[in-house]
């Protein structure tokens, strides 16, 4: 469970430096902007790195909560919503035009079905610190009106949803190769 620990604290805590303006402006004054994205690339992979085998080499731990079954029932389909989400957030989407933050709404919904869906320890300490890290990081960025203008484009809509839908079919079919769980009568 430490090395899930590790890597959340070293992932969101990266994650949390752009939310604080002055946090992020004396580290790029420190570090210069190429040296700064540097430094946060390496440390998030790192992080995630953390994560992923914090996360498969953690015990359950003890179920702190009996799961939601609607969050259960409602998971696959809120996944694909998310998964749309965040392919939207990299894209001059009229998704992202419209939400402005997508990947954080996205974000937020994946970790907050996840942390109802499950109740155990393990899940409630990765799905809890990422729904809580979206939340304050939503927040922030619109108090910031952390926005940028664009011009959206339909077709990068259609590739949003097309490669969301795709890629939530793909890890629903996988997820109990992958995590355990059958989340899909077509799972793997």
């Amino acid at each position: 469970m430490s090395l899930l620990i590790a890597g959340l604290v070293l992932f969101l805590g990266v994650h949390f430096v752009p939310t604080v303006p002055a946090l992020r402006d004396a580290a790029v004054t420190r570090l210069g902007e190429q040296r700064y994205k540097g430094a946060f690339s390496v440390a998030s992979g790192v992080g995630l790195l953390l994560i992923i085998a914090g996360f498969a080499l953690a015990d359950r731990g003890p179920q702190l909560f009996a799961p939601v079954i609607a969050a259960r029932m409602i998971a696959p389909l809120v996944v694909m919503v998310a998964l749309i989400l965040i392919a939207a957030a990299n894209m001059p989407s009229h998704i992202r035009a419209t939400l402005r933050h997508p990947m954080l709404i996205g974000v937020l919904l994946w970790s907050g079905v996840h942390f109802l869906a499950s109740g155990s320890l393990r899940a409630s300490l990765l799905f809890g610190a990422f729904f809580v890290w979206s939340a304050l990081d939503l927040v922030s960025a619109m108090m910031r009106g952390a926005t940028r203008r664009f011009t959206p484009h339909a077709r990068y809509d259609a590739m949003s949803i097309g490669g969301g839908i795709l890629l939530a079919l793909l890890l629903m079919a996988a997820h109990r190769y992958l995590f355990g769980v059958r989340v899909v009568a077509f799972s793997l």
